[in-house]
């Protein structure tokens, strides 16, 4: 009778011990951040800073007023191959604004993740859809009101090699219709796994060179090309971005 009492007791407190466990979802998920860095070339950007002018490929000096671009339709690989598309990953980072360069992935499932990919500005069928809210929203200022669609990139300043009124750049760079399609994608393999799990904070450290626009497959002379809002040349700004906009420079667990 003892003995039937005490292995009916053992198995009591076995399964009080195991019902206190939680269990992990199958489908568990978690919270991803990626921050965005400004430069120019190897030095941080700075908006606005005349006396610390900044110097394109073509050696002429310049600064900038403004720097904002879109990423959109973020995609994760896993190390197994496997796939992961965020829905509505839109976000629009502005140099100017601090609390942009940070942005916050929701609900990304848990794995060991080995590369990103992602569309530099805004992907068609968002494009032609008129006028949106939340980050697309025209009051945002990425926006042609007088020709539907979206500015991917622009970048604002001043050069004195600028043949513009008041030396001024304006590359406002968008289009998603051929021969003007200004859609680009970047990806890139992480440096390191990155693990995603519920209980850290993982991050993906992006520096972004706003030099970029200015060489690449084009060299760009200020004195010719300064000004441009969509059209065939904001096609060679776009081409020249397509592989030096973005580098993932490190992975935090």
């Amino acid at each position: 009778m003892n003995t039937k009492l005490s292995t009916a007791f053992a198995l009591l407190l076995l399964f009080s011990l195991c019902s206190g466990f939680k269990r992990k979802p199958k489908n568990a998920t978690a919270h991803l951040f990626i921050r965005f860095e400004n430069f120019v070339g190897n030095r941080p950007l700075k908006l606005n800073d005349s006396l610390n002018k900044y110097t394109n490929a073509n050696g002429d000096d310049f600064y900038i007023t403004t720097f904002k671009y879109y990423v959109s339709n973020i995609v994760l690989t896993k190390k197994n191959g496997e796939t992961v598309s965020l829905p509505e990953s839109y976000f629009l980072i502005n140099a100017a604004d601090s609390s942009t360069w940070a942005q916050e992935l929701r609900d990304v499932p848990e794995g060991k993740y080995k590369s990103i990919r992602f569309i530099i500005g805004v992907d068609s069928l968002r494009n032609f859809a008129g006028a949106q809210t939340g980050l697309l929203d025209p009051s945002k200022g990425m926006f042609w009101t007088w020709k539907s669609g979206y500015i991917f990139v622009k970048m604002e300043g001043v050069s004195g090699k600028s043949t513009s009124k008041k030396n001024r750049l304006t590359f406002h760079i968008g289009g998603a219709i051929a021969p003007e399609n200004t859609i680009r994608s970047f990806a890139q393999d992480f440096p390191k796994t990155l693990k995603i799990r519920n209980e850290k904070d993982p991050q993906i450290d992006i520096a972004v060179n706003a030099a970029a626009l200015f060489k690449g497959k084009t060299t760009v002379d200020f004195s010719k090309l300064n000004f441009t809002m969509g059209g065939p040349q904001s096609v060679i700004i776009a081409d020249n971005y397509a592989n030096g906009l973005f580098t993932v420079t490190n992975v935090r667990k």
